[in-house]
């Protein structure tokens, strides 16, 4: 008998891959119960690969037969189907596969966040894992605050691979050491692939970091992966799967997880919220992480997580409250990181241009945008220009105004100057076709024909 799923809004991959697992069923028979049950004899394990991995979503007809199968109300399919789709098509960055891996691995980690999602390796003799080498972890972690993605995303790769090399070579009592290092690594190296606009490698990076801290005990690292992630999905134009994977961090980090953190996590919330038109929930999640703090005790912290501050929380809430439409009382916390360094002077000056833009300030608003368009060259980070593009496509209806024409021609001399993304990943999969018309489920959806 299939044991009841979780309580909950699931989505639909994880939670058919649940129910076949629990059936002790490999994908082969789940296409050859459905092909027999159906009538349509061309379903393959292919096609339910896809299902699980979300690449694409079954319609009516096989949830009516795959309720069938599994021995699960059709509701239950219906509901999480509804829910996947509800996270809009992926961005156009190319990344829709890891995008779609990411989110399914996610609602894995959220069932057990101390799960075994990293298989053992052969043991033999390898390098140590004590974060020696050209440069170490912490090391590299403090180059980030001073270099940009498109200089480092290489070595952060580089020492990702000198942390999988020596995980898969070493002995069964160093694993438990060389985990945590690994999920560190790899989401370095993903947080460095976003900063370098190669959004897909930075999303195969945090599945990697994913499965690492999981299989290292590790929940509120875990959280950050997935919050690292979340922010990178905003900055694509992806709010909706942002929202999923923030929220989904919380709920699985935020007993394990420093103050500091869960300020973090539900800032991702807030964000990802305010830019998909959830104003409520965005507020709410403002709400809940100043009950919880507005200024981390360093102490209390993790190591990763040096760089969060009070000043940079009230920047976070100063670009939420931006992109909520209430740019009056996000105006001084954005000004106050603007010096910190290039990379956050662009990423919060666009913020505060867009918002000066909101009150009808042009003036001011391309004043800013240049400065920071100066500190996004200095940087060498991508990711430093996505507000500024927003910006830009804002001052298209002011294009008479003399700040604008000034703007735009700073613009113009910066361009050959400007860091360029990271490449783009190879094409997406092919569509496969289920076959001919078949007969309906007894008592569930219904559909004229298999559909995809």
């Amino acid at each position: 008998m299939t044991p009841p799923p979780p309580p909950g809004p699931q989505l639909l991959g994880p939670l058919l891959a649940q129910l076949r697992l629990a059936r002790g069923w490999s994908q082969l028979r789940v296409a050859a119960e459905l092909c027999a049950a159906s009538g349509v004899p061309t379903l393959s394990r292919h096609e339910v690969s896809r299902w699980e991995r979300q690449l694409r979503v079954p319609g009516e007809f096989w949830l009516g037969w795959l309720a069938v199968v599994l021995a699960v109300p059709v509701d239950l399919l219906v509901t999480a189907a509804a829910r996947t789709r509800d996270l809009g098509p992926p961005p156009a960055f190319g990344g829709s596969r890891p995008r779609a891996a990411l989110l399914a691995l996610a609602q894995r980690w959220l069932a057990d966040p101390r799960a075994v999602l990293l298989p053992g390796a052969p043991t033999r003799p390898a390098d140590r894992g004590d974060g020696t080498g050209p440069v170490r972890l912490a090391e590299l972690r403090r180059l980030d605050d001073l270099v940009g993605g498109a200089d480092l995303a290489g070595l952060g790769a580089y020492r990702l691979g000198r942390a999988v090399r020596a995980l898969s070579g070493c002995t069964p009592s160093a694993r438990p050491r060389l985990l945590p290092e690994l999920a560190e690594s790899a989401q370095l190296a993903g947080w460095l692939a976003a900063d370098a606009g190669d959004a897909a490698g930075a999303l195969h990076a945090y599945r990697l970091a994913l499965r690492a801290a999981a299989t290292a005990g590790d929940p509120a690292l875990g959280g950050h992966v997935l919050g690292s992630a979340s922010h990178l999905l905003t900055g694509v134009g992806d709010p909706e799967g942002a929202l999923v994977l923030a929220r989904t961090a919380y709920a699985g980090a935020r007993r394990s997880a420093s103050p500091g953190l869960r300020a973090l996590l539900l800032h991702r919330v807030a964000l990802a919220a305010a830019l998909g038109g959830r104003a409520g929930a965005a507020r709410q999640a403002l709400d809940a992480a100043r009950r919880v703090t507005d200024a981390p005790e360093p102490g209390r912290e993790p190591p990763w997580l040096y760089w969060l501050d009070g000043p940079e929380l009230a920047a976070m809430t100063g670009r939420a409250l931006v992109a909520l439409g209430r740019p009056l009382p996000a105006e001084a916390p954005l000004h106050a990181v603007r010096r910190r360094g290039p990379r956050t002077s662009a990423i919060y000056g666009g913020w505060l241009a867009r918002g000066y833009l909101q009150l009808g300030e042009v003036e001011r608003a391309c004043a800013v945008a240049g400065e920071a368009l100066l500190d996004a060259v200095r940087a060498g980070s991508p990711r430093a220009l996505g507000q500024l593009a927003e910006v830009r496509r804002r001052l298209a209806g002011h294009g008479g105004e003399p700040a604008v024409r000034r703007y735009r021609a700073l613009a113009a001399a910066a361009a050959p100057y400007l860091p360029r993304p990271g490449p783009p990943p190879g094409p997406a999969g092919r569509r496969a076709h289920t076959g001919r018309a078949a007969r309906r489920p007894p008592g569930g959806a219904t559909g004229s024909a298999p559909t995809g």
